[in-house]
């Protein structure tokens, strides 16, 4: 995909990248000040929708006590690795779609 300028005037690649970078926040920034790009909105709605799933999941979690405490490490190193494998896919210039959010994405993109 050829790199371009978006409503912020940073290379899209950049961008779909800070879409990553504050999880949910960013994303619904970048929805908010990204009217037209398709490669930037592609990574705000699957970070937006990602990161709230996560949240869901940490809640979850939380509520099991000492079980859920001892789960919590492996899914947080895992939130972490996924959060900074998106971040590079999207400075790569990648539309890396995660499987099941990553096509209600695409959808919401369309």
């Amino acid at each position: 995909m050829s790199s371009q300028k978006t409503a912020t005037g940073l290379d899209q690649n950049l961008v779909g990248a800070l879409a990553y970078l504050l999880g949910v926040v960013s994303g619904i920034v970048l929805l908010l000040i990204e009217p037209d790009n398709r490669y930037v909105r592609f990574h705000a709605f699957q970070s937006t929708f990602t990161f709230l799933a996560v949240l869901v999941l940490f809640l979850v979690l939380m509520g099991l006590g000492v079980i859920g405490w001892i789960l919590w490490i492996p899914c947080f190193l895992g939130v972490t690795a996924l959060w900074a494998f998106l971040m590079f896919k999207a400075l790569s210039g990648v539309q890396y779609k995660l499987p099941l959010i990553g096509e209600w994405a695409e959808q919401q993109v369309r």
